[in-house]
């Protein structure tokens, strides 16, 4: 056998692989996982060129899978103003203005997790324009789908006056004719987000669509630099593989020049976006983008769809009237029968589908298009994912674990658990429906499998946090106990995102033969308190038997 490269010993090793579930020791070579034991048994393997690290008796795991992330939006992220723990009008208004002071040359002066009653109340440009007025600012919402923006962003980005918009994407207009500064999802807010420089990285969440022209070499390396930061963020917390939940063939090539490079240090999976305005036709371009991309570390192999928005702003497609506004439940994005056709022609081509859905009528609307591509095309390890659920009638539950269709869904989300208020969306589910929300204990017993994810920049990337909220959240109001246990967590980090992303040949588990790719918690998780996983740390990140990650460790 040849000599490993690389020895961990005296861990409390959890392989996600039910064959050989724990373990002491794992030797590591040529960027593989040479073999998992007993610490005996791995140390004898070493050679005169091994390095050997004591874990200390600290939880080794799979590196974490990060199913559904915006890793460009987040590299972007983590140089705007953070304000989500901000309130009022005063606080936001002095918090830009330091921003302002610190960055002179910043085109746009961007805020991050703006809750949507920060300011007390809807928020408009003139609100933002008593802030500062002399140079474009605005806010996001903490899930990605507002922006507030000031009258000089709106003139600056060509919104003041308005702008025609696909559906479900709304430049918000007042009654003096001019914007109010509420740009509702993502092709509304897209020329602010251009106008900041940070256009292209956006096009796989706003249209899909390639960036035109092609960009220059300076601006490819731009690009590369918000993915590598995005990706260097995510390694710090244990993440070694992810899927980007926005993209097109730009993405893929940025990934690919970065792994010529020796830049590329996660491994990615990107989907092709479909639009509501495309046709059938398009979908050629996600079976190129499959065909082209498709090794351990780049690949695509899906299409990703929004069905709806989000609850707080009322785009969420609901089975009932919204509480607070009678004879509104918003509209899917795509018409049924118009889902179920393009469900279908993905699924015969061979990919996976990932939609965002959030209300239960978006929800039911992907079952049934789901259902009806298995029917058309007969049933295969398709692996089709919702992403979300945070409403879903009772009546559907079941049919995820029957269909096989993976809950994709994201612990720091459900209100009061993390970082996001209860307010204003417990009112907008309402008191009656909120037996009905976040309901993840429910699909897993119903036989659902389970992805965890974060959606950074929406919330945390931080895994412990997640693991942390999956395990201590409180029941709402008239719902019911939604805890995962900690192995079911871990799965749902691990093998289980990396099943659901058809990665796990690839990685996921600690098994002779899969990718070297590994994190070590800063302790024993499994004797920690639950509320205080995330006090742990990561004292190790290794992806492909490279480390990425060390912090309180020693040879």
């Amino acid at each position: 056998m040849t000599a490993p490269d690389l020895i961990l010993t005296n861990a409390r090793i959890l392989t996600m692989d039910p064959d050989r579930p724990r373990a002491e020791a794992v030797s590591l070579s040529g960027g593989r996982i040479l073999a998992v034991g007993r610490a005996d048994e791995i140390a004898a393997q070493a050679g005169p060129l091994t390095r050997t690290i004591d874990a200390g008796g600290r939880t080794l795991l799979p590196g974490f899978f990060e199913g559904h992330v915006h890793v460009g939006l987040g590299g972007a992220d983590l140089t705007h103003l953070h304000i989500g723990h901000l309130h009022g009008a005063e606080e936001v208004g002095a918090a830009f203005r330091s921003f302002a002071t610190k960055n002179p040359d910043m085109p746009l002066l961007m805020a991050q997790e703006a809750h949507y009653d920060i300011l007390g109340g809807p928020a408009t440009r003139h609100d933002l324009d008593a802030m500062i007025a002399n140079r474009p600012i605005a806010m996001m919402s903490p899930d990605l789908h507002t922006v507030w923006a000031n009258t000089a962003a709106l003139e600056a980005a060509g919104l003041l006056h308005g702008a025609s918009m696909p559906h479900g994407h709304e430049v918000v207009m007042g009654a003096d004719g001019l914007a109010t500064g509420e740009l509702r999802e993502f092709e509304a807010f897209g020329p602010v987000i251009a106008y900041a420089g940070e256009g292209r990285i956006n096009l796989g969440i706003a249209t899909g669509e390639e960036p035109d022209p092609r960009p220059n070499a300076a601006e490819r390396a731009a690009d590369k630099t918000l993915l590598l930061r995005g990706m260097e963020h995510c390694a710090a917390h244990g993440i070694t593989s992810l899927v980007n939940m926005d993209g097109n063939r730009y993405t893929l090539e940025l990934l690919a020049e970065m792994q010529a490079e020796g830049s590329l240090i996660l491994r990615v999976k990107v989907p092709f976006h479909f639009k509501p305005h495309m046709g059938l036709d398009a979908l050629e371009r996600a079976s190129e983008m499959t065909a082209d991309f498709g090794d351990d570390w780049i690949s695509s192999g899906f299409v990703k769809l929004f069905m709806d928005g989000v609850i707080d702003s009322g785009t969420a497609f609901m089975l009932h009237d919204y509480p607070d506004q009678p004879g509104h439940r918003s509209e899917p994005l795509f018409a049924p029968a118009r889902f179920n056709e393009i469900a279908a022609e993905i699924d015969r081509r061979g990919l996976q589908i990932a939609v965002h859905a959030i209300g239960d009528g978006a929800v039911r609307a992907v079952i049934d298009g789901y259902q009806a591509a298995r029917e058309a095309n007969g049933a295969r390890d398709s692996r089709h994912r919702i992403e979300h659920i945070e409403l879903i009638e009772a009546g559907d539950i079941a049919r995820l674990g029957a269909l096989g269709i993976t809950a994709s869904v994201q612990p720091p989300h459900p209100p009061g658990v993390m970082d996001f208020p209860l307010q204003p969306t417990l009112s907008r589910i309402g008191a009656a429906r909120r037996q009905d929300a976040y309901l993840w204990r429910d699909l897993a017993d119903a036989g659902a499998p389970i992805a965890f994810s974060s959606d950074w920049p929406v919330a945390d990337v931080s895994v412990l946090r997640g693991i942390a909220a999956a395990m201590t959240r409180k029941p709402y109001e008239g719902g019911s106990d939604q805890r995962l246990s900690l192995m079911e967590v871990l799965r749902a980090y691990t093998a289980g995102g990396a099943w659901a992303a058809h990665r796990d040949q690839v990685t996921g588990m600690l098994r002779a033969g899969l990718a070297a790719d590994l994190v070590l918690l800063g302790g024993d998780i499994e004797a920690t308190e639950p509320a205080l996983i995330p006090d742990l740390g990561i004292a190790l990140t290794i992806c492909g038997g490279r480390i990425l990650h060390q912090s309180g460790l020693a040879d």
